[in-house]
């Protein structure tokens, strides 16, 4: 399995006893909803299925995992800190009312005002904002994602309108 085949739940935080049990730190949400029989985890860039013996999710986002032929602390020790990933087929299918900011990775972006920006490229959440980052004129260019400043967002086209404040632009070009 290739990392691209897959899309990432969360990673290993700790151990948990003796028996080999790990703690897992969620980024996907209501976790309880996936299919978790068999977890990869990422090692230098492979993809290694995990069979799950048991698990159990008591708050939102953290879990713990019992995973087969993982029976000793020792074992369990050396999954701390790997990313843990599932097959894009069990990937939860989105309706357009869920639609978030993180979406637009891979949408054209265009400015009101300077025309085509390029391709979102990554979208970045902060605490209390997202932002989008495009090449345009070789530079990145930041920017925030925010209702007041997006015109338009067309998703069958994959494309946003926004209109940026003067001189945002600028600042990335001189």
């Amino acid at each position: 399995m290739k990392t691209e085949d897959c899309f990432e739940i969360g990673y290993i935080t700790k151990t948990k006893g003796l028996k080999g049990e790990v703690q897992v730190n969620f980024s996907v949400e209501e976790p309880e909803k996936l299919k978790l029989e068999a977890l990869f985890i990422q090692y230098d860039n492979k993809m290694i299925p995990h069979f799950v013996e048991a698990y159990k999710i008591p708050q939102k986002q953290m879990g713990y995992f019992l995973f087969e032929d993982i029976d000793h602390i020792d074992k369990a020790q050396k999954l701390v800190h790997r990313k843990l990933f599932l097959s894009n087929r069990l990937k939860p299918k989105k309706s357009k009312e869920e639609f978030t900011f993180k979406d637009l990775e891979g949408f054209t972006a265009t400015d009101i005002n300077h025309g085509l920006l390029g391709e979102i490229i990554e979208v970045k959440e902060f605490p209390k904002q997202y932002i989008a980052a495009v090449i345009y004129k070789e530079r990145e260019i930041l920017f925030p994602l925010t209702d007041d400043l997006i015109a338009n967002i067309n998703i069958n086209n994959k494309t946003l309108e926004i209109h940026l404040p003067d001189g945002l632009i600028d600042l990335y070009l001189e």
